[in-house]
């Protein structure tokens, strides 16, 4: 440094680091070494300006208030004259990062990380960030149970001052669960408390399951899965005294051991109301899921809580709070139970606001609405309002919050927010059905026409059998109470033989008129007036009990009808709903006056149980009977009911079961049964999707020649597993079923599908 200074000296150039130079005032300031860094950008982090004093004593804290912008790998401090130098060192700018290996993990994800922490393309590199970087990216594969991942990082000099960053990862094998054992439990074995965990190892039957796949987050679900298991069995005191994960040398296997302390198992000696008690003592008794002598179940007491705050809110106590209060004896192991009861002030509602209805009429929502503006607020009714709006074809979903209004104690607003999926569509498709062959279809429909909520629809499909055009419109809300009516025009081409079926050909024309009527919030009536002009075409191979009744009566008949049907719905969802149930009422009848006189009549029934999140069951049960009158023989062969396939009993091919005709062709009979149970759950090799699901049934059915024939032993029954998706080309549906008590003569067909046709 004496030798630069000398040299300095000889040269005549007073240059001097400051911290060696005496105080003085600033007349000018240069910086030095910059590339890319604006020198304005300098001169804002600078502590000092020209004009101001300059002490030595300073020097440490300008070069530390530069060093901690994150711009420079050197910063130096010299004098010439009265000019203040500040000499930099820039940090070299990240020209590109890039990353392989990575699956687990998408790059999007891991070019987000490393935005926040200050790298990114463009941005200086800081190799302590990209270090801590490195930490956190193996703590994030290492909660993912990838133990033995690897991270390799380089960075490479590039000219001007430029460096790329590349990050190579090798993410090995997720480690796999060997063995969770539990220590410590005596009530319950390892089996029964392991059967609700996410993490162990999976049944040899489960060929894509990744329950052995370690996770923490998914651990910590477990263990708390666990707790609620103890808690709701009485267990009050239950502790999980430690938690050790244990992996094997080649960080491939894991060993988890979880200690738990039980305690004694605790009983409900009194259950109390107490509080401001709006609605009568005795209902909200009745509400209680606990009663003394019980086991103490905190999952009946939650039960408990929003059973009371529901009641309490159906009255317009919309933040009403219940709060248990236990006093436990420890000596008698018993626990008294008191709910107090806040109900709170009560509200009415000032306001509904939608949201998000982008070609929606804000009224075909109103109109859906049970809570009322300016009514007291009702939680049951505004529950059922968002049932009824999500059921609309046209809703994708609903989000209802209920929000205070500023100021006001006894009022809120409702905000609902809608999501709408596209009720308008213009169709051209194909697909095939085991039961009609190859499909073609095109419709022009839409479900919520202009915005108004009708429905509008134009469309021809064609098959092997069928050949159909249709138009129909209708109207939801012909009146202001709800009354619907439609309107339907249709003619269509048959080819039963091509069914499998008795050998003939029809064609039917008709149009017919619909009156919905609302009779409760859950039931409704519908009466459809119509004509039909029905042509039969027969061929060498007719069966002669066709042929018999065509002699009879003829081969064209003019049909004038009136349909009836009664409904109870109290389902969550027209498709794939999860709870309620369906109960249907049709009479189906050709007047007095038509060519031929008849009726049909027939009973449906289907409950849906929600035994858990994405678990389901359902319960179908029909029974049709149909029956002429007048001059009329028999009742028609073309409204005979027929059985088996895939919206019957599957394992049978479609239309097989039941009488035969002359050819040992399916003919139908006058009596049909079927039923059935299905269990719905998501595919286990899928996240759980609202379009897809799959399920293992048990379907039964037989259809008889008339009331008088039937017999039970006659009824065909079949077992198997189903997979339903509402794709965007339309629904397709799946099955592989066995018969269990098949005859000789039926017709069986273990696969099923359909694809492309209406679901």
């Amino acid at each position: 440094m004496r030798t630069v200074l000398m040299l300095l000296c000889l040269l005549g150039v007073a240059l001097l680091p400051v911290a060696q130079a005496a105080d003085f005032v600033i007349d000018d300031i240069e910086v030095e070494g910059l590339q890319r860094i604006a020198p304005g950008t300098v001169f804002t982090y600078l502590p000092v300006r020209v004009g101001d004093r300059f002490e030595a004593t300073r020097s440490a804290e300008i070069v530390r208030v530069l060093f901690r912008t994150g711009f420079f790998s050197d910063v130096s401090l010299q004098r010439r004259d009265n000019i203040l130098i500040v000499r930099v060192v820039e940090r070299p700018a990240i020209n590109e990062i890039r990353i392989s290996g990575n699956r687990d993990i998408k790059t999007e994800q891991l070019t987000d990380a490393l935005r926040q922490v200050g790298i990114a393309r463009g941005r200086v590199f800081n190799r302590t960030a990209l270090e801590r970087m490195e930490s956190e990216l193996l703590q994030q594969y290492f909660a993912r149970g990838k133990y033995n991942v690897n991270v390799e990082v380089a960075v490479e000099d590039l000219p001007r001052n430029r460096v790329d960053i590349v990050i190579d990862i090798n993410e090995g094998q997720v480690a796999r669960i060997q063995r969770v054992n539990i220590v410590g439990n005596q009530a319950f074995s390892n089996d029964a408390l392991l059967r609700r965990f996410s993490s162990g190892v999976p049944p040899w039957y489960a060929f894509f399951s990744r329950r052995d796949h370690y996770s923490k987050q998914k651990l910590a679900g477990d263990l708390e899965a666990l707790r609620s298991r103890y808690l709701d069995e009485g267990f009050v005191n239950f502790t999980i005294d430690s938690t050790q994960v244990t992996l094997t040398p080649d960080r491939r296997d894991l060993y988890i051991t979880i200690n738990i302390n039980e305690g004694e198992r605790y009983t409900i000696s009194d259950v109390r109301l107490a509080g401001e008690l709006v609605v009568e003592a005795s209902e909200l008794q009745e509400l209680l899921e606990v009663s003394p002598g019980d086991t103490f179940s905190r999952a009946r007491i939650t039960a408990s809580i929003e059973a009371l705050t529901r009641r309490l809110g159906n009255e317009g106590y919309a933040f009403a709070s219940v709060n248990p209060i236990p006093e436990v004896d420890d000596e008698r192991r018993r626990i008294e139970l008191t709910f107090f009861v806040d109900p709170g002030q009560r509200v009415y509602v000032r306001r509904i606001n939608f949201s998000g209805n982008q070609r929606t009429r804000d009224e075909v929502f109103r109109r859906e609405m049970r809570q009322m503006e300016g009514g007291w607020y009702s939680a049951s009714a505004i529950e059922r309002s968002r049932v009824r709006l999500q059921r609309l074809s046209f809703v994708e979903s609903v989000d209802l919050q209920t929000r205070r209004v500023p100021g006001l104690s006894d009022q809120v607003d409702l905000d609902i927010a809608i999501t709408e999926r596209l009720s308008g569509s213009f169709v051209v498709g194909a697909g095939y059905a085991q039961s009609q062959g190859a499909l073609f279809n095109m419709s022009l429909s839409q479900e919520n026409f202009f915005g108004t909520g009708n429905r509008v629809s134009l469309a021809f499909n064609n098959s092997r059998i069928n050949r159909i055009y249709s138009l129909s419109y209708t109207n939801p809300y012909y009146t202001l109470d709800g009354v619907s009516r439609g309107f339907n025009l249709y003619y269509r081409e048959t080819d039963a033989s091509r069914a499998e079926i008795s050998r003939y050909s029809s064609n039917r024309l008709g149009a017919d008129l619909s009156y919905g009527i609302p009779l409760t919030e859950y039931d409704s009536l519908r009466f459809t007036p119509g004509f039909e002009r029905i042509e039969i075409l027969t061929s060498e191979r007719t069966p002669g009990e066709i042929l018999d009744f065509l002699d009879q009566h003829g081969r064209t008949f003019n049909i004038y009808s009136l349909n009836a049907a009664f409904a109870h719905d109290t389902r969550n969802r027209i498709v794939f709903p999860d709870y309620g149930n369906l109960q249907r009422v049709v009479l189906e009848s050709a007047v007095p006056g038509s060519d031929l006189e008849y009726y049909k009549a027939s009973y449906q029934h289907q409950h849906y149980f929600q035994l858990r999140p994405a678990l389901t069951l359902g319960m179908t049960g029909e029974v049709g009977y149909g029956k002429h009158y007048g001059d009329t023989s028999e009742l028609p062969f073309f409204e005979k009911y027929f059985a088996g396939g895939t919206r019957s009993v599957r394992g049978y091919k479609d239309y097989s079961l039941g009488p035969r005709d002359s050819n040992n062709d399916p003919f139908g009979g006058d009596f049909r049964v079927i039923g059935g149970a299905e269990l719905f759950f998501p595919p286990p090799f899928m996240d759980e999707s609202p379009n897809l699901r799959m399920s293992f049934f048990l379907d039964a059915g037989q259809v008889f020649a008339g009331y008088d024939d039937f017999a039970a032993d006659d009824i065909r029954a079949s077992t198997g597993v189903g997979l339903s998706w509402l794709s965007p080309v339309g629904a397709l549906t799946f099955s592989m079923a066995h018969a269990l008590n098949d005859k000789p003569q039926d017709r069986l067909q273990a696969f099923q599908f359909t694809i492309g046709a209406s679901f």
